[in-house]
């Protein structure tokens, strides 16, 4: 009953939240901001945009990467990290099924799906794109003579690594997605035009602590460098590929910033590549289970800007994104996104942390008491179950010099060691401070 009461306040909470937002942007022409944006920025002017195929590899799936404007390279912490780093995948925290709805222009729409999973530091994900737009032939009297669908379909796999992972170091983690894609255009509409490709994505991922001022497990300053959809061209028309670079920062511990510099490339044509891309976007975390991010995209003629919500009902997140350009109809229901997550659990690795951090806590409440054969007995059961946790390693280390130092001490004591003989200086070393949890 309680946990219903719970869910409910949740759902009021956010249904309050998106109620009475309209009514703070009901003084803005939303329709002008894009192109308000477009004339400041010259993006009328742009030149070589649209020359590449397959425009779904480009448009977001939907999930915290559209919500922050796709400055996403570094956070990439929800399943559209398939779009975004596939070097993410090494790096979340639990096993999760998503599947998402993109409303894009007027009958336009897109259906996602992403699985993934985590052993260890290995990481593998499976997910896929599914573009559809409807058209209606008519004759010259408007009688109805075809019904068909333009769609493209892009699938892909996942692998991902992360190396180095320490105690003091989360490492840096490497993947890559292997894509293919379809695209079916009626011969109705025009004749040898479908086409099928092959593409890779590739991405590297390294969080760390950087001008940190608040107490947390959680890394706060992380980087992250791609080079997405690389591939031959498909009809002699290159794909959108780009070498992506990102950074996110957390300076608060609800706030997370993001920027990213997209610099589009094409390395089987001739073709000109666009200009630079830039993207930002602005996480807050405003209660345990309500989170806002909104983000502003810079890319080709169509200034983006975007704002979502997630609220979390513990195993099921869902995600809700309006984006806003000079595509965004504003007298209907247009631009929206949806996404629905299932956590499916992590594999037990928060149980096996718990028990390497009881270990180790009961370590150093018999190092505390002076009982160092029980401290290193307890270090060791924290490491069989967990090598890399180097608090227990140093606090057995500490314990074991400590106790040969007692032992040598007592065998003095007992006429049993020539008195005479020296004692290793490290074991005459100041007795360290005691090891702190982590």
């Amino acid at each position: 009953m309680l946990l219903g009461e719970n869910v409910m306040k949740k759902i009021a909470f956010v249904a309050l939240t998106l109620l009475f937002t309209p009514f703070v942007v009901a003084g803005f022409s939303l329709s002008d901001i894009p192109w308000s944006i477009g004339d400041q920025f010259g993006t009328t002017r742009v030149n070589n945009t649209g020359l590449t195929v397959f425009p779904t590899l480009v448009i977001p799936m939907g999930g915290e990467y559209e919500a922050m404007g796709t400055a996403y390279t570094a956070v990439a912490r929800d399943a559209t990290f398939f779009d975004a780093n596939p070097a993410a995948s090494s790096r979340l925290q639990y096993t999760e099924l998503s599947l998402m709805h993109n409303n894009l222009i007027a009958d336009t729409n897109m259906e996602s799906a992403v699985y993934t999973l985590r052993y260890g530091d290995l990481g593998l994900a499976a997910g896929g794109k599914f573009l559809h737009v409807p058209f209606t032939e008519y004759d010259i009297v408007g009688a109805q003579q075809n019904a068909v669908r333009y769609t493209e379909v892009v699938a892909g796999a996942n692998v991902s690594y992360n190396f180095f992972n320490s105690f003091n170091f989360h490492g840096v983690a490497a993947g890559t997605t292997l894509k293919v894609a379809h695209r079916n255009i009626p011969a109705v509409i025009a004749p040898g035009q479908s086409a099928f490709g092959i593409m890779a994505d590739f991405g590297l991922l390294s969080r760390f602590n950087l001008l940190k001022f608040y107490p947390s497990r959680d890394k706060n300053f992380s980087v992250g460098l791609t080079a997405r959809n690389i591939g031959p061209p498909v009809l002699d028309e290159p794909l959108p590929s780009s070498i992506v670079g990102g950074i996110a920062y957390a300076p608060l511990n609800p706030l997370l910033l993001a920027f990213d510099l997209s610099v589009p490339i094409m390395p089987f044509s001739d073709v000109p590549a666009e200009p630079l891309g830039y993207a930002g976007g602005v996480a807050v975390q405003v209660t345990d289970f309500f989170g806002a991010q909104t983000g502003f995209l810079l890319r080709g003629g169509n200034p983006r800007l975007s704002l979502g919500g997630s609220l979390d009902l513990s195993d099921l997140r869902f995600q809700v994104n309006y984006t806003l350009d000079m595509t965004t109809q504003t007298d209907r229901i247009d631009r929206f996104s949806v996404m629905a997550s299932l956590n499916l659990g992590d594999r037990g690795r928060a149980d096996l942390q718990r028990r390497v951090e009881e270990h180790y806590l009961d370590s150093l409440v018999a190092y505390a008491a002076g009982e160092f054969e029980a401290t290193v007995a307890l270090a060791e059961r924290a490491l069989e179950l967990n090598p890399r946790f180097e608090p227990a390693a140093e606090t057995r280390d500490t314990a074991l010099r400590l106790l040969s130092l007692q032992q040598r001490l007592e065998a003095i004591r007992l006429g049993e060691e020539d008195n005479d003989l020296p004692i290793d200086p490290a074991e005459t070393d100041a007795v360290p401070e005691q090891p702190s949890s982590p």
